[in-house]
């Protein structure tokens, strides 16, 4: 079944966290497809200590969905040794419809890629010069079905000479006359003892038997016999090299299977070959790829969940089908390529979402995920502080801590205690644990948020994070930025900020003044996406 990811926004917090794998669970608990709860950055102190808590390993890793060569109906022949047949090799393109097949060595690694017009042109040269060089002799019998009739044939390992076709006695002037010859004839017991006599290297008897008085001569001549007539041996003995003596093994271009196909593309048009060889992360050969297999791409699948914006998307979801958002934020950016299951209830959380989407399936939420969602439900709502809150997600919550028979307010102190935690971080950790970018019109803005439940813990980070933030306001290339330092029992937030318009855009979204150390203190304001961000917005179309 092909792999559905389902993830949440970048920098991810408990509740993208959770949702993600609460919502995969769900999915694959309906047998529906093979979906994959994914993560779009490191997980914060307070996530990790809710998945310890309940024995959750976090999501899978992803940087982007972008289409790689993996995503691609490419094809999958057999490689080839370089030791088999061109015959074989003909046989096999036939058969398979195919005109490229690659050649693998011992262990599996590209050695060439033969085409049907490598063939082609072999066999044209082949016209015009019929003399083969060091044919192994087991090639020879394989692709004539044939076998040594004298014992002194076998001692060869290799055959070298010009192929000839036996004449009548009556042209001797057509005759072959080297010893350096592989004579190709029928019932001709004459011809048979003349290249005997001469010790020509090979005697190919077509469709016929050999005396027992000719096959005692002293010679060293391999005699060979096989049920094709003359033209058709003499072909097959052309076809009897190895492939490796003429595949291209030489200035390859090739692929990996994590290659994006954008920068393929970008490869394939300054090239002009007809198929290229695909390799996995050993260098083995897996597959060959057409231009046409670039044509029609197998996008990967996603489920976007916790956000709807395109600047919190994962990177590449305009190369991915988007199959379904859950979301409780405002409806932003993000545009889809056609219709998609799209659910955003105005709750103060997620995950409230998900548990609701449990027991509509009839689904029983296990112990451990209902723990879970009771963690991104407390998070999200600031333990139901939050103007974002309603009472179904404070119904949901209550219902959850009871199958996961924890105390809400012990587990939010402990949750929200190993969250606010500075200990051994940088800046950058703490100020890329809940981070978010929002564009209004032309102007692109940040906004980082952490909570608190102590004020110590806040003014020390409000300390740390003051002067990362113009160095954060250029990495994440945004116009303004801004660090929302939430005081959970006193239900307000400080505020520090950097940018061109930051200062205006506070003093005019919420009508107040900054402190004397340049921050803003918001009583009541507790949510980013209800209260702060709405208050921004406003602020940034009167500009």
């Amino acid at each position: 079944m092909d792999k559905v990811y389902i993830t949440g926004h970048r920098n991810p917090d408990t509740d993208s966290i959770v949702s993600a794998m609460a919502y995969a669970a769900l999915k694959n608990a309906l047998g529906q497809r093979q979906y994959c709860a994914a993560r779009l950055g490191q997980i914060s102190d307070e996530t990790k200590a809710v998945l310890d808590k309940f024995g959750a390993q976090p999501p899978e890793l992803i940087n982007n969905v972008r289409t790689q060569v993996r995503d691609l109906d490419f094809d999958t022949p057999p490689p080839l040794s370089p030791a088999a047949t061109i015959s074989r090799a003909w046989q096999m393109m036939q058969a398979d419809r195919i005109s490229v097949l690659p050649v693998a060595n011992e262990d599996g690694t590209l050695y060439g890629m033969l085409s049907a017009g490598d063939v082609a042109s072999y066999d044209m040269l082949a016209v015009r010069n019929s003399t083969v060089k060091n044919v192994p002799v087991y090639n020879l019998l394989s692709v004539l079905e044939g076998k040594v009739l004298n014992e002194g044939g076998q001692i060869r390992d290799e055959i070298s000479g010009e192929v000839t076709i036996a004449l009548p006695a009556g042209r001797e002037n057509l005759l072959f006359s080297s010893p350096d010859s592989i004579v190709v004839c029928g019932d001709q017991p004459d011809m048979i003892k003349r290249a005997l006599e001469l010790r020509v290297t090979c005697v190919i008897v077509c469709q016929a038997e050999v005396s027992r008085e000719l096959l005692e001569l002293d010679t060293d001549t391999c005699i060979i016999s096989t049920p094709y007539d003359a033209y058709r041996a003499v072909h097959l003995i052309c076809h009897s090299l190895p492939i490796e003596r003429i595949c291209k093994s030489h200035d390859l271009v090739s692929f990996h299977l994590d290659d994006y196909i954008d920068d393929v593309r970008n490869t394939v048009l300054e090239s002009r070959f007809r198929a290229y060889p695909i390799l996995d992360e050993n260098e083995r050969v897996v597959g060959t790829l057409s231009r046409f297999h670039l044509l029609r791409p197998r996008r990967k699948r996603v489920i976007l969940v916790d956000h709807n914006e395109a600047t919190q998307a994962v990177e590449g979801f305009d190369q991915a089908e988007i199959l379904e958002i859950i979301d409780h934020h405002r409806i932003g950016s993000l545009e889809t390529s056609g219709p998609v299951y799209f659910r955003n209830q105005p709750v103060g959380c997620t995950a409230t979402i998900v548990t609701q989407m449990y027991d509509e399936n009839g689904v029983t939420i296990p112990q451990k995920t209902a723990g879970l969602l009771l963690a991104a439900i407390l998070s999200d709502t600031l333990v139901f502080r939050s103007p974002t809150c309603t009472p179904i997600d404070v119904n949901a919550a209550n219902r959850l801590a009871k199958i996961a028979g924890v105390d809400i307010n012990e587990f939010a102190n402990e949750m929200f205690e190993a969250g606010e935690k500075l200990d051994g971080k940088t800046a950058e950790e703490v100020f890329l644990q809940d981070f978010k970018v929002f564009m209004c019109g032309d102007i692109r803005f940040g906004v980082a948020q952490g909570s608190y439940m102590t004020r110590k813990n806040l003014t020390a980070a409000e300390a740390l994070l003051k002067p990362y933030l113009e160095e954060a306001r250029n990495k994440q290339n945004v116009e303004d930025i801004y660090m929302l330092l939430t005081d959970v029992p006193k239900e307000e937030s400080v505020v520090i900020c950097n940018g061109r318009y930051a200062a205006e855009v506070l003093v005019e979204g919420f009508n107040t003044q900054p402190a004397a150390d340049a921050s803003w203190t918001l009583p009541g304001v507790v949510s980013r996406k209800k209260q702060f961000i709405p208050a921004l917005m406003t602020a940034y179309q009167e500009l």
